[in-house]
């Protein structure tokens, strides 16, 4: 049976047809961008302190009624606990003067009973302002960015399987209609519980299309444009999005607002129906050659080629012989059933996952790196587009293996020497924790590409789904992993470097698919791997 590469090859590489599918995909992955890393600002936590309420206090008194804590060396204001109002009432209305009179360390403290205080410095409001999630309710910050992955992982499982049953360009466009219509309505949540039921609904569409829009152009696409939009202009899209956040967060301060402006561009890329085709790939595996074949000779048309008699030769009698094997190959259990399958599937999990943790883990740690969130966002959005150059060059250039290991390797030496660096040379510390992003940025963007090229036309789908739901468990952790530094400053750091380097030896175990077709049947995967 004839190639499908071959088969297709009176179209070029990049006519008038490839161009559109390109830039339309493209285009309709950078809203993930938005909502992959909106949690950032509207659950960033403001600083606060307890509120104060309107009582007759002198002006000594209100200006100490809050205690001072010593924070990693810096005295600040507690953010849970104030003198006790009663006392302070009583000793302000008796003319003492704190400090002089009275030995403030001596007096009871009690909580915020009264509500907190919350700064608009840098927000009008965030969803931890305006339903109090902090001090005995802190754990629900946290929880509420894995409540959005856990969306996510639920999202990439099935979405997955149902672009292998149904196609990939129907699965497509309901997950994109899905985060922005579920992402409008957080905007009128009236509780926590409300806003992360909406949040999650939200995520199961945000990567969902992501995932599905890499695979269609995959397989749409051919050459060295397959390559460059797999390892570069899918995440770019995904860049530019995430770029494009921190400029909007900084324009829209108050959470509602934000989402509200965010949820527009999905719904904007619906009109994109128009001009993305399914894949005739997956189309020739379901045994529809009629339906291909008019994609192509559509595809012809705006290339201006003439397209042959017959594109696809001898591919019903193919798929024919095939459809019933192939058709119980189109679910989970099927990336287990043979040894090299499993294998393959349980590697790239744990990469998948591993990886997950790093990106998310160092994406989230943003606004810390700066007292300027805004900023801490956009450089460390901004250091994925040389990332993702990178990625496309080692995709183009250099054996996928090869390439991935010494990224994860450079990443994961970056990543430990944080804790090397002097607390004066705080530049130097940011510079080290953005070469880990980098390098982590451009493994996973490296590891979509090798993962669509492990895998056949029946299964591609499922498997990137399958690892992309892996990949969300390490999402769903990787707030609770920042939380480590309440122990010591820098163990997220060792525990995201030995991860990059936990990465780099898992990939060893793995087949090469450099300059190689795509394969299209179980079988062709079998002799690959052998």
């Amino acid at each position: 049976m004839q190639d499908y590469d071959e088969s297709t090859a009176f179209l070029g590489q990049w006519g008038r047809f490839q161009q559109v599918v390109f830039f339309a995909l493209v285009t309709s992955v950078i809203p993930n961008g938005f909502g992959a890393f909106s949690v950032i600002f509207f659950a960033d936590v403001p600083t606060h302190h307890c509120l104060v309420p309107d009582v007759n206090l002198t002006e000594d008194w209100l200006s100490v009624i809050i205690p001072i804590e010593v924070i990693d060396g810096e005295e600040r204001q507690s953010s849970c606990s104030r003198y006790k109002l009663d006392v302070v009432k009583n000793l302000s209305a008796q003319g003492l003067i704190p400090g002089r009179d009275v030995n403030l360390t001596e007096l009871e403290q009690e909580g915020c009973l009264d509500g907190w205080s919350y700064s608009k410095d840098i927000y009008q409001s965030t969803v931890v302002s305006e339903f109090d999630l902090v001090c005995s309710e802190q754990w629900k910050q946290p929880l509420t960015s894995t409540i959005n992955f856990l969306g996510v992982l639920f999202g990439s499982f099935f979405s997955g399987q149902l672009s292998d049953w149904w196609g990939r360009k129907p699965i497509l466009f309901v997950t994109i209609a899905v985060q922005a219509v579920f992402g409008f309505a957080q905007v009128f949540s009236n509780s926590w519980t409300v806003f992360c039921v909406l949040l999650f609904l939200s995520g199961m569409g945000q990567i969902s299309n992501f995932v599905t829009a890499l695979v269609l152009g995959a397989e749409i696409l051919t050459g060295n444009v397959r390559v460059i939009f797999s390892s570069m202009a899918v995440c770019l899209g995904f860049a530019v999005g995430f770029m494009m956040l921190p400029l909007i967060a900084y324009c829209l301060r108050d959470w509602r607002s934000l989402l509200l402006a965010l949820s527009l561009p999905g719904l904007a890329c619906l009109p994109l129906w128009w001009l993305i085709p399914e894949s005739p790939r997956w189309l020739l595996t379901q045994g529809r050659v009629e339906e291909a074949e008019a994609i192509m000779r559509k595809a012809a048309k705006w290339n201006k080629v003439q397209a042959p008699q017959v594109i696809f030769k001898d591919y019903s009698a193919h798929v024919g012989e095939k459809k019933v094997d192939d058709h119980e190959q189109h679910s989970f259990f099927s990336l287990l059933k043979t040894s090299n399958i499993r294998n393959t599937t349980i590697i790239l999990c744990l990469v998948w996952f591993t990886m997950s943790v790093g990106y998310m883990g160092l994406s989230l740690n943003t606004s810390r790196l700066h007292a300027n969130p805004f900023l801490s966002c956009f450089i460390s959005a901004a250091i994925e587009v040389p990332a993702y150059i990178t990625s496309w060059l080692a995709s183009r250039y250099l054996p996928r293996r090869l390439s991935i290991i010494c990224i994860l390797l450079l990443g994961g030496v970056s990543l430990y020497l944080i804790q090397l660096i002097p607390k004066g040379l705080l530049n130097l510390a940011v510079a080290l924790e953005m070469m880990g992003k980098y390098s982590i940025t451009s493994g996973t963007s490296l590891l979509y590409a090798y993962t669509s090229e492990l895998y056949p036309t029946v299964l591609r789908n499922t498997a990137i789904g399958t690892c992309s739901t892996a990949s969300r468990l390490g999402s769903c952790i990787s707030p609770f992993v920042l939380q480590l530094s309440t122990y010591f400053k820098y163990l997220p750091y060792i525990v995201l470097g030995t991860i990059a380097i936990v990465c780099a030896f898992a990939v060893l175990f793995l087949p090469e698919t450099f300059r190689q077709p795509l394969p299209q049947t179980i079988q062709e995967m079998h002799k690959r791997e052998k």
